[in-house]
């Protein structure tokens, strides 16, 4: 799991330096946006992914990989908005979003590490289509608690299915070596 630790590591690090270069570039504009909206955001980004793997080809000039980094990054986006929900304040600067992030992705890379105890990585052996697919399973799933308003009688909220979300877009960046490629 040590290997698992470093390759999560990278893959944020990679994740975190292009949400740093975004809010530089366009501020915190995504402040503006409900959760329903961020899910909607995950979602696409997760049916391009689908999309492209099932055509075997793509016309916008975008690798999926870099669709894997925007769905961790609007996840976090989402759990950030879900916290600050009674903050109005709609431009932040990075310095002030940089620690939120770090604790996000560190508290989901515990979550990580706590699956993969009970699971035995067994993330390395699916699929990547599987994996997509579990995301747009879990976009949807988002989706339906929303439209209820937030209630469930027995599922996990839809922070954890960021959570997963941001854990299923870190092992898809981890078999595709985007970590790798980016360090």
């Amino acid at each position: 799991m040590e290997r698992t630790v470093g390759e999560y590591k990278q893959v944020i690090e990679a994740c975190k330096a292009l949400f740093e270069k975004k809010t530089k570039d366009y501020g915190t504009a995504w402040r503006i946006l409900r959760l329903p909206s961020l899910t909607d955001q995950i979602y696409i980004k997760a049916q391009r992914v689908r999309s492209v793997q099932e055509k075997g080809t793509q016309k916008v000039d975008e690798d999926i990989a870099s669709e894997f980094v925007a769905i961790i990054n609007y996840c976090i986006m989402a759990i950030m908005q879900a916290e600050f929900y009674d903050n109005d304040k709609l431009e932040m600067s990075f310095e002030e979003l940089e620690p939120v992030y770090d604790r996000i992705a560190e508290e989901t890379r515990g979550l990580l590490m706590d699956k993969n105890h009970d699971y035995g990585e067994a993330w390395r052996e699916m699929r990547l289509s599987s994996i997509t697919d579990i995301i747009l399973m879990k976009t949807l799933r988002v989706k339906q608690i929303e439209d209820n308003e937030g209630a469930t009688l027995v599922s996990e909220g839809v922070r954890s299915n960021y959570q997963d979300m941001i854990n299923y877009a870190v092992f898809s960046l981890i078999k595709l070596e985007y970590a790798n490629e980016n360090s």
